[in-house]
């Protein structure tokens, strides 16, 4: 059973996940100090961000059209993860701001590249019953990558400290593992090229076509991400109540440990038990978990609530992309989860927005309860609609 799971494309798609996630999450934690070593303002990080987001956004929905329209997956992954790949070092290169934002926005058009078509690719090799354990497999590996990355930057800043740019520059080698790993990999059919280009926002009208099982899952989804804001003021947290940063990245990669380790066995629980119920256990654990941070204090109970926050993270990204995979028609999956992906990266533009001027204006208690009260009410209303999901989850 595990070795019929676990094929070939499974571990090629997910180790190339592993290898980019180390590369980008040595980047991570050091991207905001990176940033105004060379002259940005906490202004212009946020504008740079936003227009990166907004980039991943829009490509994410246009080129999983695209790739259900050729009939192709493997030439969006590779193009996708090269592009990453690439954009890293290149921001180490020169360091004028219109340079830095190409680099940075490089590296999000590729994660919108590769998106859909990863995740078409995973859900092809997938049936029904073990959505789950595949997604949740290639969660768990891409997520180790997330560990291993800050791990990496921690020890390499301990003998270097303040070597930023040497950071960016080491970060090309697992990406060049990753790229490597994409020459292995074939798509299920061969490539059809039924069509040519779809236009740009073209996949739009997906909705429209989309049945009402997608849509009832797709808005509680979109409304979740509403509350959803950056996990950088979960991190923020922990800085206002005066920990160090090692501290801090410490229990970022605590929380990516726990996450990789949780991945797989909580979705072989969500083919076991039902998809849609294990996302809304996730998104109740979520609300608790945001309902408490801005009570946290102590250590242990930082290390409690990233533990709790790491379930969650188990038992829903993954997860809802298995659940809307077996919704979606068969040859428009990656158009499926592309028109999703692409609101969810501008609602969370939005969300951390809100959540910084909730944060301003009435203090960072409120933040975490007003998010933490509105995925409740997402939990509650999956919870009403589940039945929707019969046919396509096992409940």
């Amino acid at each position: 059973m595990m070795r019929s799971i676990l094929t070939r494309t499974v571990l090629l798609v997910s180790f190339v996940s592993f290898f980019t996630d180390i590369a980008s999450e040595m980047l991570y934690p050091v991207m905001p100090i990176y940033l105004q070593s060379i002259g940005f303002s906490v202004l212009l990080i946020g504008v740079l961000e936003g227009v990166a987001e907004a980039t991943a956004g829009l490509s994410k929905g246009y080129f999983g059209n695209f790739s259900d329209k050729s009939g192709s997956r493997v030439p969006f992954v590779r193009w996708g993860y090269t592009l990453s790949a690439i954009s890293k070092p290149l921001m180490a290169v020169f360091t004028f701001p219109l340079w830095v934002f190409f680099a940075r926005t490089l590296d999000r058009l590729g994660k919108g590249i590769r998106t859909g078509a990863r995740d078409a690719m995973l859900s092809d090799e997938a049936t029904k019953e073990n959505k789950g354990k595949v997604f949740g497999f290639h969660r768990a590996l891409d997520t180790a990558g997330a560990a291993v990355g800050p791990l990496a930057a921690l020890i390499f800043l301990y003998y270097y400290p303040a070597q930023y740019k040497w950071l960016f520059i080491i970060a090309v080698v697992p990406g060049i593992i990753a790229i490597a790993l994409t020459f292995l990999l074939k798509d299920k059919h061969g490539s059809v090229n039924r069509k040519q280009s779809p236009g740009l926002f073209s996949f739009l009208a997906y909705w429209k076509q989309s049945t009402k099982q997608y849509k009832l899952l797709v808005a509680g989804l979109l409304a979740f991400t509403l509350f959803n804001s950056s996990d950088a003021f979960l991190l923020l947290s922990i800085k206002s109540k005066g920990f160090s940063d090692t501290y801090m990245i410490g229990v970022y990669i605590f929380y990516n440990l726990v996450y990789a380790l949780l991945s797989f066995p909580v979705g072989i629980l969500a083919d076991k038990f039902g998809l849609a119920r294990t996302l809304i256990v996730g998104l109740v654990v979520f609300a608790l978990v945001y309902s408490l941070m801005g009570f946290a204090i102590l250590p242990w109970q930082f290390i409690t609530l990233f533990g709790m926050y790491a379930l969650y993270a188990a038992a829903s990204e993954g997860i809802s992309k298995a659940l809307i995979s077996n919704i979606a028609e068969k040859d428009k999956t990656a158009t499926a989860i592309g028109f999703y992906t692409s609101f969810a990266s501008i609602f969370t533009m939005l969300a951390s927005s809100l959540a910084g001027l909730i944060w301003f204006t009435l203090g960072m208690k409120a933040m975490f309860i007003v998010s933490g009260a509105g995925v409740m009410m997402v939990a509650i209303y999956l919870s009403v609609i589940q039945y929707n999901f019969s046919k396509f989850n096992r409940v």
